[in-house]
């Protein structure tokens, strides 16, 4: 990914972008209004970079699984998440991530049940 990508949010308060204005790197036409970013563009850049490999990979999720050496739950997990964020839905919670936050005394069982239940 290139250090020009569009930020998926505003850096102030986190809330979304929006394109206002698109010129013409040729001749320098303007054109202003108000755009929305490709969904893609929108996720953040874990989730991009994701999506790059998945694409690039056509889908075969061996074949993310090999390029990011780690387990095939865990890219689907994550391939799920990304699917998520696409759609504008909460994503759903690694239970690794979970429990270590729960080993680490940062939520207590209850939520932790919700959270790995996805509630």
């Amino acid at each position: 990914m290139s250090d020009s990508s569009i930020p998926p949010k505003c850096p102030s308060c986190g809330d979304r972008l929006i394109v206002v204005k698109l010129q013409c790197s040729s001749c320098g036409t303007e054109v202003n209004g108000e755009f929305d970013l490709c969904p893609v563009c929108a996720l953040e850049a874990k989730n991009r970079e994701l999506f790059d490999l998945f694409m690039e990979s056509r889908g075969n999720l061996k074949e993310v699984q090999r390029k990011l050496g780690v387990s095939y739950p865990t890219v689907r997990l994550r391939i799920e998440s990304m699917f998520s964020e696409l759609k504008g839905e909460k994503p759903p919670q690694d239970p690794a991530d979970v429990l270590k936050r729960l080993s680490d005394g940062e939520i207590d069982v209850e939520t932790a049940s919700r959270l790995i239940a996805g509630d």
